[in-house]
C-alpha cells in the first residue's frame, strides 16, 4: 500500500485559519490481464481549527470542546483555564547521563536563570496521556503560551486519530484578562514570565526614580549638593 498527503489551508472573514489533511491511498486490487490493478481511497483524515481566544470561548461554552493544557508544570501552577486537563507536550528532563548534565548546566544558567524555563524533553507518553482522559472523538481545545506547542500538539494528536482540534492562536499570552476563567498566582498572560526579566522593569524603574530625584535635589538644592560631593575625596 502507498500513501501520500496534502494540506489544504482556509482564511474565512472571521480570520479562523482551518487546515485539512486529504490523505490518498492505494490497495492491490484485482489481476487483469497480467497486471495488478491499484484502487485507490480518499479520505479527510483531520482538520484542526485555529482561533481566537473569543471563538475558543465559544467553542468551549457552546460547543463542549475540552481544554486539554499542554504547556509545562510550571507555567501551568502559574495559572491554568479552571476545569482543563493538564498533559505537558514537554516534562522536566530528569537525565543523568553526562551529556545531559551539560546541557541542564547550561540552559539553567542562562535560559533557566533569566526566563525561568526549566530544562525539558519531549514527554513520549503524551499521546497515551490524553488517551487516558479523552476519546478521540472528543472535541479538544489545546491550549500553551505562545501557540507552537499546540500547535505540535495538534498534529501528533491527529496523526493518532482525533478527529476535532482546535487552537488558539498566538497562545494563552494573547488572551485579556477575565476571557477564562483562571486559576493561580497571575494573569494566563503572565504565566510565561519568570526569572530575572520578570524583575527588570522594577528595577529600571528604582534606578529612574532615583536619578529623577537626585535631579530635582541638586536643581533645587545646589549648595547642599556642592557640600554633599564635597565629602567624597577626588580621584
Amino acid at each position: 500500500m502507498a500513501a501520500f498527503g496534502v494540506s489544504c489551508s482556509m482564511l474565512s472573514s472571521r480570520s479562523k485559519l482551518r487546515t485539512t489533511w486529504l490523505e490518498f491511498e492505494t490497495h492491490p486490487g484485482r489481476i487483469v490481464s497480467g497486471k495488478p490493478i491499484l484502487r485507490r481511497n480518499l479520505k479527510i483524515r483531520a482538520e484542526v481549527n485555529y482561533v481566537n481566544a473569543e471563538e475558543a470561548k465559544k467553542l468551549i461554552a457552546v460547543e463542549g470542546y475540552a481544554v486539554v493544557d499542554v504547556r509545562d508544570k510550571t507555567q501551568f501552577d502559574r495559572a491554568h483555564i479552571k476545569s482543563c486537563y493538564h498533559v505537558p507536550l514537554f516534562i522536566e528532563n530528569k537525565d543523568n547521563d553526562l551529556g545531559t548534565i551539560i546541557k541542564r548546566t547550561v540552559h539553567n544558567n542562562f535560559s533557566g536563570l533569566f526566563f525561568g524555563l526549566p530544562f525539558t524533553k519531549l514527554n513520549s507518553e503524551f499521546v497515551k496521556s490524553v488517551r487516558s482522559h479523552l476519546s478521540p472523538e472528543s472535541k479538544l481545545l489545546l491550549v500553551c503560551q505562545e501557540g507552537l506547542r499546540s500547535a505540535a500538539a495538534a498534529n501528533m494528536l491527529e496523526q493518532a486519530g482525533f478527529q476535532n482540534i482546535a487552537c488558539i492562536t498566538s497562545g494563552l499570552q494573547a488572551v485579556k484578562p477575565g476571557t477564562f476563567d483562571s486559576i493561580g498566582s497571575t494573569e494566563l498572560q503572565n504565566a510565561g514570565k519568570a526569572g530575572l526579566v520578570t524583575i527588570q522593569g522594577k528595577i529600571s524603574a528604582i534606578l529612574g526614580t532615583v536619578l529623577i530625584c537626585a535631579y530635582l535635589f541638586i536643581t533645587f538644592f545646589p549648595d547642599q549638593a556642592e557640600k554633599l560631593l564635597q565629602l567624597y575625596p577626588a580621584s
